[in-house]
């Protein structure tokens, strides 16, 4: 008797660019403006990685990461960082049971999907690099057991660049597992405006479920999404850009510390989706070009001298982009 060979049927594709047109259309149900901002958070999303936000107080960055999360079906939870806050707040304890007469297990926040770290600057080191395992290897060990996070679990990091005081600046460890670094910066006027109408008009932040969000990605379509923007093709002078790009940061006369490899790697995924997002399944050098100061401003060093002239990484970034040669 002979057996037909199963041929397995390739799932359809997933029009990437109708996908984030929507997501980006529900989340103006909460939040108003910053659409680059949550564009970002989303290809983070969808490469796996994680982000660190920066502004002052007030402009929507808790928000963002919750109706980001909201719309892609994701447990979230939210710890505020301060001083005294402790690893074992983060990662959880064991806590003993008079009754069983045996310690038990208490997991913290980090179980979830996506994790808030609200003013992680506030936290001394040795509770940020609590972080440290949970974001690159998805995992986190407590006495010796190790247990997985799933494939929606994402950092969302926020810091105030004003305020110092109090403050501890994030270790190039800790900075360097973020993919991003997105500037979250005031509104134009008739954005904030719009904020005090929507206001007015009876919404909440803290009642996402009467904005009529509707919830677009689940973890089985985020899968399915990862692998999609993972055949997106790369030519071999775009690995060649962005291999000289990262080595350009090491080069320069303006930079102390340039950009680690994962930097790279970094700028090579992201550009994958944003190049999914423009209905392409090719990358552009203009897809590395639009990645380059998120993927980098948070991982270069300046020298003295450069700080002294008043540059700004975002700067010395655009001085890199005009030296390396764009690939054909």
């Amino acid at each position: 008797m002979s057996v037909t060979p199963s041929v397995s049927t390739p799932s359809p594709a997933i029009d990437l660019r109708a996908l984030r047109d929507q997501i980006l259309s529900e989340a103006k149900r909460a939040v108003v403006g910053q659409e680059e901002t949550l564009e970002l958070l989303l290809v983070a999303l969808l490469t796996g990685g994680h982000v660190l936000l920066e502004g002052v107080p007030g402009t929507a960055k808790t928000l963002m990461a919750k109706t980001l999360a909201h719309l892609v079906r994701a447990d979230f939870s939210r710890v505020q960082f301060t001083p005294d806050l402790m690893p074992s707040d983060i990662l959880g304890t064991s806590v003993y049971d008079l009754q069983q007469g045996s310690f038990n297990l208490r997991k913290g926040p980090i179980f979830t999907n996506m994790f808030l770290a609200d003013e992680i600057n506030r936290a001394p080191a040795k509770t940020q690099s609590a972080l440290l395992e949970a974001m690159e290897e998805r995992q986190v060990t407590l006495e010796g057991t190790r247990f997985p996070l799933g494939p929606l679990f994402m950092v969302v990091a926020t810091q105030n660049p004003i305020e110092y005081e109090g403050t501890y600046p994030l270790p190039e460890a800790q900075l360097d597992r973020f993919l991003f670094k997105a500037l979250v910066t005031y509104s134009p006027a008739e954005v904030e405006m719009a904020v005090l109408e929507r206001y007015h008009q009876g919404f909440d932040a803290r009642q996402l479920d009467l904005a009529g969000l509707q919830p677009v990605i689940d973890e089985a379509l985020l899968v399915a999404i990862r692998r999609q923007c993972q055949a997106v093709v790369v030519d071999a002078g775009i690995i060649t850009y962005i291999t000289q790009l990262m080595r350009a940061t090491r080069n320069s006369h303006d930079i102390q510390l340039g950009a680690s490899p994962r930097a790279g790697i970094a700028m090579l995924l992201g550009s994958k989706v944003l190049a999914g997002f423009q209905g392409r399944n090719y990358v552009l050098p203009d897809d590395v070009k639009r990645l380059a100061a998120p993927v980098l401003r948070h991982r270069l060093l300046l020298r003295p001298e450069a700080e002294l002239e008043a540059l700004t990484p975002d700067m010395v970034i655009q001085r890199l982009l005009a030296s390396v040669e764009v690939p054909r």
